[in-house]
């Protein structure tokens, strides 16, 4: 099973992008950030006839996420459980069935910035929200992928300069530490662990401004957590780092694992 997290940065503005990338990436499950679209006005007809089941948590020209997947979708859970007053939609869950049933908890994390202010504030509450959900889906033992833009560099490798970002909400030390505590629940980073001893990226996010891309001016952002029943049956990993380069691209790449089946 083919899984695959993409920041699409506007569904309707990366339609022809993102199909392009589905129609070669051959994945079975696609996690969608940024769909910046209401649920009504998605393009799931689109999908549809290309053979994809389609699920949103719409919002009108912000935020927004998706799951496509080609095979069936069950039990859906649409927003982050622990705040019944958040209206961003950053947050989508289901149960894909195929060989075997893998939960997907597909997310959008705030940015936070800027530091200090309401927008960070509401990002440490939303990771704390977080990291009680990743707690009980834990607590069920069945694989379990929760990935997406999670707004975050871990580490001072994750970033081409990381000097730059010190004082940004996504590597701020309470940022990191607050994914941190999520991990370190027994969570598998599976970017990562393909390749532990790189000193520097992969990257998966690179500006719009300043010639970050042709500079590699990057940073990885996007992660693949992995409950240890998934861990167990990882096969491979990617970052598809040339979809960057693509007529009208993203500022994000889309990045995937295999489990077995």
């Amino acid at each position: 099973m083919k899984i695959a997290s993409f920041n699409i940065n506007g569904i309707k503005a990366r339609i022809a992008a993102l199909t392009d990338w589905l129609n070669a990436a051959e994945a079975d499950v696609v996690v969608l950030q940024e769909i910046k679209s209401l649920d009504e006005t998605f393009p799931r007809a689109h999908f549809e006839d290309l053979g994809w089941n389609v699920e949103t948590h719409g919002q009108k020209g912000f935020n927004g996420v998706a799951i496509l997947s080609k095979l069936p979708i069950e039990d859906v859970m649409r927003g982050l459980p622990g705040d019944e007053s958040d209206e961003q939609a950053r947050y989508i869950e289901a149960t894909v069935t195929g060989e075997r049933a893998v939960r997907i908890a597909g997310l959008y994390l705030p940015n936070g910035n800027p530091v200090p202010g309401p927008k960070y504030d509401y990002k440490l509450a939303w990771m704390e929200r977080l990291r009680i959900r990743a707690a009980e889906l834990l607590a069920g033992e069945m694989p379990v992928v929760m990935l997406g833009d999670y707004n975050i560099i871990p580490e001072p490798r994750d970033a081409a300069n990381p000097g730059k970002w010190v004082d940004d909400a996504l590597f701020l030390p309470q940022s990191r530490a607050a994914m941190r505590a999520i991990q370190w629940q027994g969570w598998t980073d599976a970017i990562r662990i393909r390749d532990p001893w790189s000193t520097r990226g992969p990257f998966t996010f690179w500006d719009f401004q300043g010639g970050a891309w042709n500079k590699d001016d990057g940073i990885r952002i996007d992660h693949l957590l992995l409950s240890p029943q998934a861990a167990d049956l990882l096969v491979e990993t990617g970052v598809d780092r040339e979809a960057r380069a693509a007529e009208k691209p993203s500022d994000h790449v889309p990045v995937w694992l295999r489990l077995a089946a």
